[in-house]
């Protein structure tokens, strides 16, 4: 992932989780325009910045570079609720997301 990629799925998780730049950046306890910044291209996260961005952004490193995943907040709240269910349940929910997939 290069730089400018990196920037662009920084800019569309945190459009997709509905919040701004600077009030992301001020519930990071970072200035105002530390994720401006970042997705300008103008600066990169440290690596512990990084994972501060996908700890607010509740998502895992490797979501945040699977970029083939466009929604991955949302998938992993999917995937944890369904590990609670039992095997005939999970199967109902896998007929369920086959029949919306034709």
């Amino acid at each position: 992932m290069t730089d400018k990629e990196f920037s662009l799925r920084l800019a569309k998780l945190r459009t997709q989780k509905g919040v701004s730049a600077r009030d992301m950046s001020l519930s990071m306890g970072q200035n105002p325009g530390y994720i401006n910044n970042i997705e300008t291209g103008k600066s990169m996260p440290s690596l512990s910045g990084f994972f501060y961005i996908c700890d607010y952004l509740d998502i895992t490193a490797r979501d945040f570079f699977d970029d083939g995943n466009e929604y991955p907040e949302q998938l992993r709240a999917v995937f944890q609720d369904m590990q609670k269910l039992n095997p005939e349940q999970l199967q109902n929910i896998h007929a369920i997301v086959k029949g919306l997939l034709r």
